[in-house]
């Protein structure tokens, strides 16, 4: 089988090769295609990656250097490639990264018609897997890490609580900004897929938390900048910042986290308290509900939701 892969750790995943060579141009238009069509960031990210993780750990060791040459074999070995060194969910997401390229390489040009390799191929199926959810004695042991005063403990206590009241994504939570969060009124405006916003509640020992932290923010040096989660020497935290904070103060604790458990743990607590399904699809601004049966587009969560009281002791 060609293309080899020869993963090695760092930080959140594996270190890929990128480099398309001579796939790179239309990579570049396909970047073009995505914007103009307001995709987010992330998924623009996720498609271009895996077009161009393709091309270089596949297409280009296999002697290949245009995409009409691309067959549906030479997918279909890929996949069982990125099957054997990583999880189904990953294989399938790439997959369906690519097919989304394909797609629009097929029909880019309407005097150029391209052959699909990925028309009629099915992205590997993912199978069920326990997800892994915290423990209280886990969650205790790593806001410990961060007990104490200064700057860079109060952030850090506000953002584990946050992630762990809320069960935001990642990018909702870097993405908030001083305005966006009372916690006079315990609850904070996040932006979520799709610039659709809602409302999510948080406890009083979060509400605590962050008003200690806003208290410290006053007197850094960027403390005007919009931007809630600042650097304690550079500007307003990125995603990849609180996502390394995570992993730091994981490591300490001697707890596997990442930002995403945080919402496992969020979604498993709520619904084992008895927190309706429907009221935890709004919770999550999710499209899908977890069952993959569609429900109601995402809109403003209501703080006054019954169960979403009942949640944080209301």
């Amino acid at each position: 089988m060609s293309g080899e892969l020869a993963p090695k750790k760092i930080g959140r995943g594996c270190e890929r090769n990128l480099d398309a060579g001579p796939f790179q141009p239309m990579i570049g238009s396909f970047d073009l295609h995505l914007r103009a069509e307001k995709k987010s960031p992330k998924t623009i990210r996720t498609y271009l990656e895996a077009a161009q993780w393709f091309a270089a750990g596949y297409l280009i060791p296999a002697g290949l250097d245009d995409w009409s040459d691309v067959k549906a074999r030479h997918v279909q070995e890929w996949t069982v490639t990125l099957l054997g060194r990583y999880s189904d969910a990953y294989a399938n997401n790439q997959f369906r990264a690519l097919q989304q390229f394909f797609k629009w390489h097929a029909t880019e040009d309407p005097d150029e018609p391209r052959p699909n390799p990925v028309a009629g191929l099915k992205p590997p199926k993912v199978g069920d897997k326990l997800v892994a959810v915290f423990t209280e004695d886990e969650l205790a042991t790593l806001l410990a890490t961060c007990k104490g005063g200064g700057f860079q403990n109060r952030r850090d206590y506000a953002v584990i609580s946050l992630f762990k009241d809320a069960g935001v994504r990642l990018s909702e939570l870097a993405g908030l900004a001083v305005a966006d969060v009372s916690p006079a009124n315990r609850e904070a405006t996040v932006t979520g897929k799709g610039d659709k916003q809602r409302t999510v509640r948080f406890t009083y020992d979060t509400s605590r938390a962050l008003d200690r932290y806003t208290r410290e923010r006053a007197k850094h040096r960027l403390a005007r900048v919009p931007a809630l989660w600042l650097g304690v020497r550079g500007g307003p935290m990125t995603a990849s910042g609180i996502y390394q904070m995570i992993e730091r103060r994981g490591n300490q604790a001697g707890v596997e986290v990442n930002p995403h458990k945080f919402r496992h743990h969020f979604s498993h607590t709520f619904l084992d308290r008895g927190g309706a399904e429907g009221d935890l699809v709004e919770l999550n601004g999710w499209v899908k509900s977890p069952d993959a049966r569609m429900v109601r587009p995402e809109r403003a969560q209501r703080p006054g939701t019954p169960s979403l009281r009942r949640r944080h002791g209301d």
